[in-house]
């Protein structure tokens, strides 16, 4: 133990060659100095980092000047780019007012580091790029993502060359964005201009090649005017999966670095992901022109003014995004006076409306035949039951049907049957409710379905109420979600006794607005008849607005 001691706090032995040898080893530059900083050693890392270093040489005054100004400034760090190398230095003072610095070689180390902030530069950009090519719903407005998102990142102006849906001419337009400009804009270009500029013809076909910059592309209609030539052009096939959809121009002043070869993966990235938005915008601008030909053909009608009543319908459908769904009213004029239908089709969304519009139209034929309310229901149910694949659809529908007959004294007699539909309510002047006994079965559901007709009638000022089961079974209220109920459907049409039709509409929708509170609901429809004089539509203003959510 003692010797072990001893031999711990011998000193080292005096060997400058071992030493030398022990700092030529090291992995950094060391540079010593007296305390004047005149140079007294250099290691074999520093003769190779700072060659213009020796021993002798003042570091005050020595060809390295961000070691120079930081010696004369009494500073004890550097950090400066010396014969391509970055290089980053700290001082350490040593016995008898002596220092060393020791100068790292960091080049690795930083291109590391830019590198990974490069790479994640660019992931935040494909990141917001998808975001905002995502949320571009329509052609237009993806267009504009496409020439606004590149800059200024990856260029100085950006233009998207494509032909327009439907193509209404044989000519590519563009769509560009500069950094100078206040928005896009928009044009046409010839043919000429397309085959002038190297590549274009090539992207819009959307050639599989890489794609390459090109340094004397003539883009002069395209770009801003004054701009002058670009330095560098950068083309890229825009492809989705049902062909080409266009090619992605991206163009730098002459006074920025080219493309390097990241920058051309990362610009055919964005290429490639604003081609396949490009394409679903269409086949969302598709869809939705589809669905307002079914809309506008589903929804229900504006009502005929007929002689001696006045009726009014109001109409949401579940879905915000179309307006057609499993609810509907229709009325048909009668010699004597109207045929008035009310039903709700099971189901939601667009499979309802489809059986929405066959059972409208077999109504709309089958009245021709058949006036009666109950004959009328056994006729469609037949018609219903004897469609291709009903059997395999299983589809049906609760459904009112009621004749309105004008009277004498000015009061209506109205013959309601039922196929398994809510019964309807008759709103006395004096608040009274009288529901209309009516039940029956399901249309479309049973061969041998049976369905109920009752007789009531109307004096002036009275009101027929029908409506659908999405009016008692909105769920909402201010405390735990609950349905809106027959006891309050009943209480909010006795304080409405004596409104107009429309009025009253208008009143229950508020309420079932104010219950709902923005939740989702079903199908609403209701149909509401008075004795009186004609009147116009009810349906036009009250009737056929849409309750979000």
């Amino acid at each position: 133990m003692t010797t072990a001691r001893r031999s711990a706090g011998a000193a080292l032995p005096d060997d400058s060659r071992l030493a030398r040898e022990l700092l030529d080893g090291l992995a950094e530059a060391v540079v010593t100095t007296d305390r004047a900083d005149v140079v007294t050693l250099v290691n074999a890392m520093a003769a190779e980092l700072l060659p213009e270093l020796s021993p002798g040489v003042d570091l005050a005054d020595c060809p390295v000047p961000a070691l120079a100004g930081a010696v004369r400034g009494g500073g004890g760090t550097f950090d400066t780019e010396h014969h391509g190398r970055r290089l980053r230095g700290v001082r350490r003072g040593l016995a008898g007012d002596t220092s060393a610095w020791y100068v790292r070689d960091v080049t690795e180390e930083q291109a590391r580091a830019e590198a990974l902030l490069a790479e994640r530069s660019r992931t935040a950009f494909l990141a917001r790029a998808g975001s905002r090519l995502g949320l571009a719903l329509h052609r237009d407005e993806t267009l504009r993502a496409a020439v606004t998102l590149p800059v200024p990142y990856l260029a100085d102006a950006a233009v998207v060359v494509h032909r327009p849906s439907p193509p209404v001419e044989d000519q590519p337009h563009w769509v560009r964005y500069a950094a100078d400009d206040p928005a896009p804009v928009t044009g046409v270009a010839g043919w000429r201009t397309v085959e002038s500029v190297p590549g274009l013809i090539e992207a819009l076909d959307g050639d599989a090649t890489e794609p390459s910059p090109w340094l004397d592309a003539d883009l002069a209609e395209v770009l801003p005017a004054g701009s002058g030539q670009p330095g560098a052009v950068l083309i890229s096939p825009m492809r989705s999966a049902g062909g080409p959809a266009g090619a992605l121009i991206l163009a730098r002043r002459p006074d920025r670095s080219g493309f390097d070869p990241r920058e051309v993966e990362l610009a055919r990235e964005f290429a490639a992901r604003t081609g396949a938005a490009l394409a679903a915008a269409e086949l969302y601008g598709e869809q939705a022109h589809l669905a307002r030909v079914l809309q506008n053909s589903l929804l229900p009608p504006d009502l005929p003014a007929l002689p001696g009543m006045t009726l009014a319908g109001g109409y949401r459908a579940a879905g915000d995004s179309l307006r057609i769904g499993g609810d509907f009213y229709d009325l048909f004029p009668t010699s004597d006076g109207g045929l008035f239908a009310l039903g709700d089709v099971c189901g939601k969304g667009v499979g309802a409306a489809v059986l929405t519009g066959r059972v409208r139209q077999s109504l709309q034929t089958l009245r021709l035949v058949e006036q009666g309310p109950r004959e009328l229901m056994e006729l469609l149910n037949r018609a219903l039951l004897d469609a291709p694949g009903a059997a395999r659809r299983a589809q049906f529908t609760t459904l009112l049907l009621g004749a309105l007959t004008r009277e004498p004294d000015g009061g209506l007699l109205a013959r309601v049957a039922g196929g398994g539909h809510p019964a309807p309510l008759v709103v006395r002047t004096d608040g009274r409710i009288e529901p209309v006994p009516v039940g029956g079965m399901p249309v479309g559901a049973l061969t041998e379905a049976r369905f109920v007709e009752a007789e009531v009638r109307l004096a002036a000022g009275d009101l027929l109420v029908a409506y659908t089961d999405g009016v008692t079974e909105a769920r909402g209220g201010p405390g735990q979600p609950e349905m809106f109920g027959d006891a309050r459907l009943r209480r909010a049409l006795a304080s409405g006794a004596g409104l107009p039709p429309a009025a009253l509409i208008d009143r229950l929708l508020q309420l079932v607005d104010e219950w709902l509170d923005g939740q989702m609901h079903d199908d609403i429809a209701m149909l509401v008849v008075a004795a009186g004089r004609a009147g116009p539509a009810g349906s036009g203003g009250a009737g056929h607005r849409r309750l979000a959510g």
